[in-house]
């Protein structure tokens, strides 16, 4: 059975919830046990102090008591209880059990109600409860042998037999009852560690996933989607909006900042990244009606980014539409709705597949808090509208 841990390693509550707590426990309950037990011993030591007890020598004795099992206290509460506080506790008690010849009274020996005999069950049940087995279970034996061998001298051997056979009873059920605890507290503790274990993988794997969604989101808004233009006709080859597209896919590519990034915090123009965008879109016959608003700055970057993936649909679906770009600020919410007169679709049909409405549009909605409606049908064209929630 390991050992319980020392004072200056004892198990995080944090890292080992239930071995710490077990150490917390069972360093202030013997903690206590040790000072209430010991100060009621010092007091019912003088109690009676008939022959043969020898006054100095119990008066010394009780001094002795009462000072170690304030310490005893003390040191346990303040830095935990190590082997030298065990192994002391062991020798005073069997030093006292020794002399009680000359500690006790013989009319208050029989019945295992004497201080000396509290001493030592004291003793042995703190002994098991804060050192490790293999030490713990000799020291309950040497408590009862230094107990038998001091009530024979004082001429009880009756005492010494019932006292003694007491002690190891108190030794053996506090060992074993220590041990099913550590067993399950380290079953506990592992289980424990296990969980923290699958959940830190798991954060690991979803932040992985998190990492490729989004990569695959900015190829999708990027080169795939000039790409798609391109073979649509959208951007003729050679043209300056090809070459400003390509461009702009670069920086993104390589994580630089392009013409529609934000700064990293603060507020930032909405309209103003609206219009940027705008400017990006020379292919598109846009009707921008943008209301002057600001907004943090990941905000803003989804809303553009979520617009121009909107435009992006526009462009490769219903290039000769028209489109008509609207930024509001309201009571609670900033809105921008993309509407265009082109052929229309039925959201419900598209493949689960495909980027463009899920991830760019209400993937990037939905990180920031906000919402994306799609509003289609054949025939009646499409409204995307962008809604994000603000206080104040």
């Amino acid at each position: 059975m390991s050992a319980v841990p020392a004072p200056t390693s004892s198990p995080s509550l944090l890292d080992r919830p239930a071995g710490g707590a077990f150490h917390l426990i069972f360093t202030t309950l013997p903690a206590l046990l040790r000072l209430t037990c010991g100060l009621f011993g010092a007091v019912t030591a003088l109690a009676v102090r008939t022959p043969p007890v020898r006054v100095s020598l119990l008066l010394a004795a009780v001094a002795a008591l009462t000072c170690w099992s304030v310490w005893y206290a003390v040191r346990a509460l303040r830095v935990g209880i190590g082997p030298g506080l065990v192994a002391g506790d062991v020798a005073f008690t069997t030093a006292a059990a020794l002399l009680a010849p000359v500690l006790v009274a013989p009319e208050v020996l029989p019945g295992e109600g004497s201080w000396l005999a509290v001493l030592a069950s004291t003793t042995v049940i703190n002994t098991q409860a804060t050192a490790p087995v293999r030490w713990s279970v000799p020291a309950g034996l040497l408590v009862a042998a230094g107990y038998a061998a001091g009530a024979s001298a004082a001429g009880n051997t009756a005492e010494a037999t019932a006292h003694a056979s007491t002690l190891l009873m108190q030794t053996g059920c506090a060992a074993m009852m220590t041990a099913v605890m550590r067993r399950w507290i380290g079953r506990a503790d592992a289980t424990f560690a296990d969980l923290q274990r699958l959940r830190r993988e798991a954060v690991l794997a979803r932040a992985a996933r998190e990492a490729e969604r989004r990569q695959n989101r900015d190829l999708h808004d990027t080169v795939l989607s000039t790409l798609t233009m391109v073979g649509l006709g959208a951007l003729p080859a050679g043209s300056a909006a090809l070459r400003e597209r390509a461009a702009a896919d670069l920086r993104t590519l390589i994580g630089l900042t392009d013409a529609r990034s934000a700064p990293a915090s603060g507020p930032v123009d909405v309209d103003a990244g609206l219009r940027t965008l705008l400017a990006a879109h020379p292919e598109l016959t846009v009707s921008a009606e943008l209301a002057a608003c600001a907004a943090p700055a990941g905000v803003t970057a989804a809303l553009v980014d979520a617009t121009a993936a909107a435009l992006a649909n526009v462009a490769r679906h219903a290039p000769g539409a028209s489109v008509t770009l609207r930024l509001t600020r309201g009571a609670g919410t900033v809105v921008v709705e993309v509407v265009d007169d082109g052929p229309g679709f039925d959201p419900a049909t598209v493949p689960a597949h495909r980027y463009g409405l899920r991830e760019s549009v209400r993937g990037r909605l939905a990180e920031i808090g906000g919402r994306a409606e799609v509003t289609s049908a054949p025939g009646e064209g499409t409204r995307i509208r962008l809604e994000w929630p603000h206080v104040g």
